[in-house]
This record gives C-alpha cells, sequence and structure tokens, in this order.
C-alpha cells in the first residue's frame, strides 16, 4: 500500500484526487491539505511515500516545497499550467497532471507510482543484487556489482559503473545509502560511498579504485578502517 497526502490551495482540486484515490486499491490517502506549511509538518512526524503537489500556489509553489522535503519521497505534481512540466520532471517526478484531468489519465500516472514503488521495495532473497534509480526520464536497473564508486555532485549523484557509463541522477547520499547492501558499501567522505570489495589500495588516506583516487574524510576515517579490517 502507497502512503500519500495531497497538497493544493483549491478545495475542489483536493476534492476530485481524494475521490479518485478511493477507485484505486494501492493508494492510500491520508491527509490533504491547503496550506504548504501544513503539509511540511505533516511530513516531519508522518513521511509519506507519495505527494500530490500542486505547482502553482501563493504562499509557496509545488517545485519550492517538494525541494524542501528531507524524505526520499515520490511526487506527481498537478498544475493549470502547462509551463511547469519541464522544471517538475526535472525533479524526478513521476508523474505531470494537467488539469483537469480525467480517472483514466490520474490512473496513469498512480500506475507509475505503484510500479516505482514495487521495484524500489521488493524483497530480494540474499543480498540485493539490483537497484532502481530513476534517471534521464527513466528507471534504470543497476547491477550493484558493477558499481566502482558513488560520487556526490551537488544536489546530484554519479553512479560510476564498470565498462559502461556513468548514471547521472537527482538523489541524496543518504537516499542511496538506503539502496545499496549496507554490508558491501560504505561512505568515506562527504562526497564518495564505495563498495569495499573494489578497493586496489589505501594509502595516506586514499583509496584507489578503478585508477580513481579517492579520499577518506576525516569524520569518516574510524569507521572505515574498522570495516577495512574487519
Amino acid at each position: 500500500m502507497i502512503k500519500a497526502i495531497a497538497i493544493d490551495d483549491e478545495p475542489p482540486a483536493l476534492s476530485v484526487i481524494e475521490s479518485f484515490c478511493k477507485k484505486v486499491d494501492f493508494i492510500q490517502l491520508e491527509k490533504t491539505f491547503n496550506r504548504p506549511s501544513e503539509g511540511l509538518k505533516h511530513l516531519e512526524k508522518f513521511p509519506v511515500d507519495l505527494l500530490f503537489l500542486d505547482i502553482n500556489m501563493p504562499s509557496m509553489t509545488g517545485i519550492d516545497f517538494y525541494k524542501s522535503v528531507k524524505q526520499n519521497t515520490m511526487v506527481i505534481f498537478t498544475t493549470a499550467y502547462s509551463e511547469f512540466a519541464v522544471e517538475g520532471f526535472n525533479l524526478q517526478a513521476v508523474d505531470y497532471l494537467l488539469k483537469p484531468f480525467t480517472f483514466d489519465r490520474f490512473q496513469q500516472a498512480v500506475n507509475k507510482a505503484n510500479e516505482y514503488f514495487t521495484l524500489t521495495h521488493q524483497k530480494e532473497t540474499g543480498e540485493q543484487q539490483f537497484i532502481y534509480i530513476r534517471a534521464d526520464y527513466s528507471l534504470i536497473k543497476i547491477n550493484s556489482a558493477d558499481i566502482l564508486f558513488i560520487e556526490g555532485l551537488d544536489d546530484y549523484l554519479k553512479i560510476h559503473l564498470q565498462n559502461q557509463k556513468p548514471v547521472v541522477a537527482r538523489l541524496t547520499m543518504k537516499a542511496m545509502l538506503e539502496k545499496i547492501p549496507a554490508k558491501k558499501f560504505i561512505r568515506v567522505h562527504r562526497s564518495f560511498i564505495i563498495p569495499l570489495q573494489r578497493i586496489e589500495s589505501v594509502r595516506n588516506k586514499m583509496i584507489t579504485i578503478g585508477g580513481e583516487e579517492i579520499p577518506i574524510g576525516a569524520s569518516y576515517e574510524k569507521s572505515f578502517f574498522e570495516s577495512f579490517k574487519a
């Protein structure tokens, strides 16, 4: 079951979403808000899996609202203005609903959310072999064994892969750590996560992987060497 909330400054729009959610058996719409500030306060105490979020609100735009959400939460933007579509998709939105939308179009959007939710939450036997990353408007399947290292670049991550082009995605380091096998990967710097099995050498607080040198941050040094020696 996907837990969701809806935020829109127009009550009739919230009523439509509420009505449509009742027709979908995998969406649990927990609350609706017509004030973004109240929605943010709710999310701090009660994280959800999905946001239905209007973009053009007077007190705070949906774009700014989503940027301020600390959790790794899916979003479906809703708006009457098509010019916001590109920016919405740049934020890795699951979909973008242009008002007024039909139930069929709504169902198409939530089906995308359900597919992504299922892929990212599926339980695999043994160690998790694959992760799923949303990048370039697609859901990309990555074998965790192919990862050389993960590099943080401001609001993006660059996933360096063996014999493949790197994958660049809008994702936080924290969210990435939740996706990858905890026993195989470790964060060694505010900007780097590495797989322990890929380490070629460690010298002068520098790790070499695939010919690249990765620094060990002072605050990560103790935990790294404890794991490296284990």
